[in-house]
Order: structure tokens, then sequence, then C-alpha cells
């Protein structure tokens, strides 16, 4: 029957509407302090390198007026050796290194010229990184480069997190 319209019987489930699904999904992204939207994320983990980079973040944010996302990633440690098909299983281990990290930006002095967050993740650095950035529409990401043999074998963060970032990265090295 081309052009009539069966109404739907009245204890029948309805389908949720979509767009009402769009707005929430909407809300709870933009949950995040409006002062800090379309900021600035930095990595920060108190290595040399995430130090310059936390530096050249401060003068970018003062520079467009934003605020600074400070991200510190929790440590992850796998609880079994990958063996076979079977992947490893990561559990979080409590870092204490956030609040050390936290008191030593608190005072700060070069901190006082930005308004500042520090935001503590736990799990793959890049993922987080670019979840934080998402999260608060943040203008760019900057961080410090990976030195060191680790990173030549495993990759760095840097070049992972400008593969895959959807908005830019800023290496400082």
């Amino acid at each position: 029957m081309a052009g009539h319209e069966i109404p739907e019987p009245a204890d029948r489930k309805q389908v949720a509407d979509p767009m009402a699904d769009l707005e929430a999904a909407e809300q709870t992204r933009h949950s995040c302090d409006p002062a800090f939207r379309h900021g600035v994320v930095v990595g920060f983990d108190g290595s040399m390198s995430s130090e310059r980079a936390l530096a050249y973040a401060i003068g970018m944010a003062r520079r467009l007026g934003a605020g600074l996302i400070i991200v510190h990633v929790a440590n992850r440690l796998p609880t079994t050796v990958w063996a076979g098909c079977e992947p490893p299983v990561f559990v979080d281990v409590p870092d204490h290194r956030t609040e050390v990290l936290g008191l030593e930006l608190a005072c700060a002095d070069h901190l006082a010229e930005v308004p500042w967050i520090l935001v503590e993740r736990g799990g793959d650095i890049c993922h987080e990184l670019e979840e934080v950035g998402q999260e608060y529409e943040a203008d760019a990401i900057v961080v410090g480069s990976t030195h060191g043999l680790v990173g030549r074998i495993f990759g760095s963060v840097a070049g992972r997190l400008a593969r895959r970032a959807r908005r830019p990265v800023i290496v400082i090295p």
C-alpha cells in the first residue's frame, strides 16, 4: 500500500529518537569546564622534554588567550605476558606521581600567567591525549619528543600521536 501508513499498536515499544541520542552525546562531550574549551592540551610527566613542552604550551595559551589543559597519563602494567594469541591484560597501578606533579605545578610561578587544570588519565598515552583534546575541543596538542632507545624501538608518543590526531600536534625537541 503505497502512500498509506499503518498506525503502530500502542503497546509496541517506541524506538528512541536518534536526535535525542546525539544531543545527549553532545552534552556529555561538552561537560568540561567552558573556560578551557578550545584550549591547549599538553602531555606532562615531569621529564625534561615535557617541561619544555609545558613551557611552549604556556606561551601558546597566553598568546591565544586560552586555557591550558595539562594531562598526565598514569602507568598501566601488563599482568600477563603475551602468549600466542592471548593479548595481555592491563591493570591500573595507583600512580601517586600525579599528586606530586599537581603540587609542583601549583607552586610554579610561570603557570600564574594562564588558567590551567591538571587532568589524570590511565591508558595509552596517545589515545588519552587525543581523547582529552576531543573533549575540550583543543586547538592543539603539545608534547615533548622522546629520546632514547625505547622511543626508537616502540615508536615515540609524538610520532604516533601526529599520525592519528585530529588536531594539530606540536612536538617540542
